[in-house]
């Protein structure tokens, strides 16, 4: 019986998803950049479109650094021993077993080191858990293998859906976000604090959009909140992934966020609140570089 209640209700959501889907919602914009998502061959962090994910960046930098000054003394370190004691230079060995200034030295210097490292960490880590009141509250829940987004103050619900190669141009974007784009996305509007709440429907999987240093399990039985908000200017279309192992379609769950002006924000909820969530595409999207 759960097993047909399951099909059943997945089902409902997904015919709700593409009526919804067929409809045009009239968003005045006249072009929308993709923001945040991989990039080929690259190495660093994706674009930083909040706050939050600034500061993590910036952490990230100064541990780089820290760590590359203790690597970098360590190595010489063991190059002078190397070098000065070996057998040839020193034939006769010491035969202390002790020296209390060294010792207490590699002792109370690490301390120092991770005192500073958590002067650092430590506030922005308090950053993301104070979660603010939040303008807009959305609830996000995690499906084999979908999203779901609930606008909790005004009633909106629908499902997120990866779309095939064959539906990219149908939906406006370019082939190169196969794996990325999503059948209808996350709006938010940009200056605003979004707060979102993430729960998982049957197993553990996790929200995660990098260009906002936005990451939470989504637990089955927990309800989890995180918080952003996009910078003004910043709007544009953001992509994530599920990185919670979730089972044989894990890799077919993507994340996609749009983030659109107060005003083309509340415009779409005009046309949310009547069943039209897809925000169609019908300009050039511009591909990150």
């Amino acid at each position: 019986m759960r097993f047909m209640s399951y099909f059943a209700g997945l089902s409902a959501v997904v015919g709700a998803t593409l009526a919804a889907g067929a409809a045009a919602a009239q968003i005045a914009m006249d072009s929308l950049e993709i923001k945040g998502a991989p990039v080929q061959a690259g190495t660093g962090f994706q674009f930083g479109a909040t706050d939050l994910a600034r500061d993590i960046h910036w952490l990230d930098g100064l541990l780089n650094v820290i760590i590359a000054a203790i690597t970098i003394f360590v190595l010489a370190l063991l190059i002078w021993v190397i070098v000065r004691f070996n057998r040839r230079t020193n034939p006769t060995p010491a035969r202390f077993t002790h020296n209390q200034p060294l010792e207490v030295a590699w002792t109370v210097i690490p301390i120092i080191i991770l005192v500073f490292i958590g002067a650092f960490s430590l506030p922005v880590l308090f950053k993301q858990l104070d979660v603010p009141e939040g303008d807009v509250t959305i609830k996000i829940t995690g499906f084999q293998w979908y999203w779901g987004y609930e606008y909790v103050d005004e009633g909106i619900d629908f499902a997120s859906f990866m779309l095939q190669r064959d539906e990219l141009a149908e939906h406006g974007y370019p082939d190169d976000v196969f794996l990325l784009a999503t059948d209808t996305a996350m709006v938010v509007p940009t200056g605003r604090d979004i707060v979102v709440q993430i729960t998982g429907a049957d197993v553990i999987h996790s929200w995660f959009v990098p260009a906002f240093g936005v990451k939470q399990d989504a637990v089955p039985g927990r309800l989890t909140e995180k918080w952003f908000r996009v910078d003004e200017g910043n709007e544009g279309i953001y992509f994530g992934q599920c990185t919670e192992l979730c089972g044989k379609d894990h890799a077919y769950m993507p994340i996609t966020v749009i983030a659109v002006t107060p005003e083309d924000y509340e415009r779409w909820l005009e046309g949310a609140r009547e069943g039209i969530v897809s925000l169609p595409l019908s300009y050039d999207v511009a591909s990150a570089d």
